[in-house]
């Protein structure tokens, strides 16, 4: 897993936007909160089809790691574009990924799942190590693709391209 910055001055790890990676880039942030994938992880993938139905209004738009958006909305944020797989919220010019991220989408989505709220109590680094196991085993586990996912045309327009 490919290492993220990180905030010395956090030790707890708050998921807020002062830990967050900004670049500073005049490029305009995207409007709509975007969910970066592993397009071609199957658990990935699983949870991008476990979310879109959850979203109807369409809050979320999704764009893989691997993608042209994808891979310039991580260089964007001064995240590596190369082997790099965790999870990534892109809302604004504030990032979260890992657990952080997973948080995030949960509290956009709204009702019931914003209760996933109350995993900021369990201090990050711990949230964060157990999504790194599941994140380091998730190919095993899981499987992966030859390709990224090609969307269904009745949500291709919340994907990137």
């Amino acid at each position: 897993m490919a290492a993220e910055p990180e905030d010395p001055d956090d030790p707890a790890g708050a998921d807020d936007p002062a830990d967050s990676a900004e670049s500073g880039r005049p490029a305009d942030p995207p409007e709509t909160p975007v969910v970066l994938f592993d397009g071609v992880c199957n658990l990935c993938n699983g949870v991008i089809q476990f979310l879109i139905p959850r979203d109807p209004e369409g809050r979320l738009k999704y764009a893989a790691l691997q993608s042209e958006p994808g891979q310039a909305l991580l260089d964007r944020h001064d995240f590596p574009t190369e082997e790099f797989d965790s999870f990534v919220l892109v809302e604004g010019e504030t990032t979260y990924t890992k657990s952080g991220a997973a948080i995030r989408i949960a509290e956009v989505l709204g009702w019931p799942y914003r209760i996933a709220g109350v995993g900021r109590l369990i201090p990050r680094p711990i949230r964060d190590r157990l999504y790194e196991f599941v994140a380091d085993n998730r190919y095993d586990w899981f499987g992966r693709k030859d390709q990224c996912m090609v969307p269904d045309e009745d949500v291709s327009d919340r994907f990137l391209s």
